[in-house]
């Protein structure tokens, strides 16, 4: 009889305790990861793993001596080594460095990206390949413009305004801000801010600002995105907490940036951006594309975001852009002696 009247508490605890257990892991499951400061994702890695390059992980030694070996390896700025000597390299030379006579301005990194405490070759982690896994024939009729020889050379249309890329009308650095954002030449600095409600990123590079609401699931997430019809630049990004990550999820982002972009989504993909605190000094940021028009797989890249004890500086673009009218007084040049 005194067994029989023990039972139901017994079961009151065991439910209680239950109760609290599931309420813990539901706020483990949806704890907020600290993202806010200054972080730099600057690196000598690729999207894409180089050729003869089999491994994703190398050692620190295999990393430096690979990093020796770019073309932008061990670029540090400044014309002085410390000799009191200019030692600029003379202009008009045919490799990379010497073209950049004046590259105290590039700061790529000195190494290559280090991740959770591993040098990678590649930011591309599945397929294992490290290369994107491309249709061969697409099934659309969307087509990606590369403006990189352009950007080495000078040398491309400039019929107008609208025919130079994103970046030279200093609209927006398609590279830098995202959906997926990764390191470049310079200006590789971001600031995350987070509130209760929303996460902002400013982007260095030309001041973009990705300014994302967050919501307490994918469910009501999804529910609140905006009209179709806008297409803005970065796109319709949304987010969430999940498992101690902010999960942003991207659609519907404007088909001149993704024309112009190496993650590049149709009106039918899907970037998901996963954000983790891996230590007080990291962040690891990993995304997947979703494209069944333009991949053959999903794939993923991953990358990390480290403490930066600086500042964002000011990207003046426009403030001192004294090539468009050059470049325009050169294509009606060009039209003229061509009639």
């Amino acid at each position: 009889m005194t067994t029989l009247l023990k039972q139901p508490a017994r079961i009151g605890s065991l439910l209680l305790f239950t109760a609290f257990a599931c309420s813990f892991a539901q706020a483990q499951s949806t704890a907020r990861p600290e993202l806010g400061g200054v972080w730099s994702n600057a690196s000598l890695t690729n999207l894409t793993r180089r050729p003869g390059m089999e491994s994703l992980v190398v050692s620190a030694q295999e990393a430096s001596t690979i990093a020796a070996s770019l073309p932008t390896g061990g670029v540090e700025g400044g014309f002085d080594d410390g000799d009191g000597v200019n030692n600029t390299p003379a202009a008009g030379a045919d490799d990379f460095g010497s073209r950049a006579y004046n590259q105290f301005w590039v700061d790529p990194g000195s190494n290559l990206a280090l991740v959770m405490g591993e040098y990678r070759t590649s930011y591309i982690i599945d397929p294992e390949n490290g290369q994107v896994p491309r249709l061969e024939n697409p099934t659309t009729d969307f087509q990606r413009i590369n403006f990189g020889s352009r950007y080495v050379t000078g040398i491309g249309n400039a019929d107008g305004p609208e025919a130079l890329p994103l970046s030279e009308r200093c609209i927006i650095s398609e590279g830098r801000a995202g959906p997926a954002m990764q390191s470049g030449l310079y200006n590789n600095t971001y600031q995350f801010v987070q509130t209760d409600d929303y996460v902002m990123i400013e982007v260095e590079q030309i001041h973009d600002a990705r300014i994302i609401p967050t919501f307490s699931s994918a469910i009501e997430a999804r529910a609140n995105r905006r009209p179709a019809i806008l297409q803005q630049y970065m796109g319709d990004s949304v987010g969430w907490y999940e498992d101690g990550a902010l999960i942003v999820e991207t659609i519907n982002v404007n088909p001149q940036q993704m024309q112009q972009s190496s993650t590049a989504i149709t009106k039918n993909g899907k970037v998901t951006e996963r954000f983790t605190r891996y230590s007080d000094t990291e962040i690891v940021y990993q995304f997947t594309v979703e494209d069944s028009d333009l991949y053959s797989q999903p794939w993923t890249a991953e990358l990390s975001f480290h403490a930066s004890d600086g500042e964002l500086y000011e990207y003046a673009c426009h403030e001192g852009n004294y090539s468009m009218p050059g470049s325009l007084a050169g294509a009606r040049r060009l039209e003229t002696e061509q009639q």
